[in-house]
């Protein structure tokens, strides 16, 4: 079948370039010259000429992935079941479901992943090359796209694919799935309209984007909401939005734009809250001095425990220069931070909240001390009964947490 589809895609090429047709921008086009080009080769392959397709609707779609889409990767990344796809070598394609990885049967010549990386990178502006061995882009659908290349790897192309997700939107459909019960859902709720400061911690797709996303979609529906990220992960259905990403510098070194000068960018464009993406490095400075001036944020970080993402959230800023200090940092993470949300995802691929905190704006010998609210126990998330000791925010917007938390505030 899949000589058939490349003879096939090849001879659709061939007709577009003469007809000057562009099938990008003409979808029913596309499929009309793929349907059109397998009837014909269905009929010559009864006479002899070629081998039978066992399927011409099947062919028809994978001549459509040739043409328009990423040829033989493009039924895994249709396939709704799929959350990532990677590559690390021509025979070694695997897939990530319900958490859980498996090798595909599929093979790609060193060739043909080259091929299809440039075509990826076709509508984001972004390279890769000797000079810049590392890309990171967004598809068309949103999907996060990863390369690098030798000799940077030992000797194929590792590429990644992160799946768009449009399964969750909201705190409601993160219950429905198990990841958070509904007293958790309701206190963090509270807490997006009460303008606290959250703080989405984990590992790897430990689910820290898809909780973030659900979160923002419980804010108010004036609220201006400015993102920064590296690449386009979230997307936000909120009324008014912008969101920036980053930019690479080109070929001579100019035009680079950093999650740093985003970020102030943004202090620039009027934000009712402010979001980065994932805070790596120095601009989680730049990420506090917005917080300890009122503006209302959410960002998420790497962290093994919600403890630890305090802790890191305090050395990160040191990396902005050697004028930051420590006695500047850790009480400006203690008194800004309101609420950490700490996700994980366990051997079964299930992604759950396991533990909620507070830090109390309080520092013991160099530590950010905080109270738990949710506690993971066994299968459920179990209110502590302890609640915020900050508590200004919530009563300003006139809400009461204690019935969720199970204490009285």
């Amino acid at each position: 079948m899949s000589s058939a589809v490349q003879s096939i895609a090849d001879s659709v090429r061939q007709r577009v370039r003469r007809d000057g047709v562009d099938l990008s921008a003409d979808p029913a086009a596309a499929r009309r010259y793929a349907r059109e080009a397998v009837r014909g080769y269905s009929e010559r392959a009864l006479v002899g000429d070629g081998v039978p397709l066992a399927d011409d609707r099947e062919a028809e779609g994978l001549v459509l992935a040739e043409l328009t889409g990423f040829g033989a990767l493009q039924p895994y990344l249709d396939d709704p079941e799929v959350e990532e796809l990677w590559i690390n070598g021509p025979s070694r394609v695997f897939i990530a479901k319900g958490g859980v990885s498996e090798l595909t049967p599929l093979v790609l010549p060193d060739d043909a992943i080259r091929s299809l990386v440039e075509r990826m990178l076709v509508s984001s502006g972004r390279r890769v090359d000797l000079s810049s061995p590392f890309v990171d882009a967004s598809l068309p659908d949103g999907s996060r796209l990863h390369v690098v290349i030798p000799d940077v790897t030992r000797r194929h192309w590792a590429v990644n694919i992160r799946k768009f997700g449009r399964k969750v939107r909201d705190l409601g459909a993160l219950v429905e799935a198990g990841s958070l019960d509904r007293r958790a859902a309701e206190f963090l709720r509270m807490s997006v309209l009460a303008g606290a400061n959250i703080l989405v911690s984990g590992a790897t797709q430990a689910g820290k984007t898809t909780m973030l996303t659900a979160l923002l979609a419980a804010s108010r529906p004036g609220e201006r909401i400015v993102t920064v990220e590296e690449t386009f992960e979230l997307d936000l259905r909120a009324r008014d939005v912008v969101g920036m990403q980053c930019r690479q510098p080109s070929l001579e070194g100019t035009g680079e734009v950093t999650l740093r000068r985003l970020v102030k960018e943004a202090l620039r464009m009027r934000p009712d809250r402010l979001v980065i993406g994932e805070v790596r490095e120095a601009e989680s400075l730049d990420l506090l001095i917005a917080l300890s001036s009122g503006i209302p944020g959410a960002c998420s970080l790497h962290a093994g425990s919600a403890r630890e993402a305090l802790t890191k959230l305090c050395t990160l800023p040191l990396l902005a220069g050697r004028n930051i200090d420590a006695s500047f940092v850790v009480p400006t993470v203690a008194s800004t931070i309101d609420v950490v949300v700490q996700c994980a995802m366990d051997r079964h691929g299930k992604r759950r909240v396991i533990e909620i905190v507070a830090p109390t704006g309080r520092v013991e010998n160099g530590i950010i001390e905080a109270s738990v609210l949710f506690t993971r126990r066994g299968d459920e998330l179990v209110a502590t009964g302890s609640y915020p000791e900050r508590m200004g925010k919530y009563r300003a917007a006139g809400l009461d947490p204690a019935h969720v938390l199970g204490g009285a505030a």
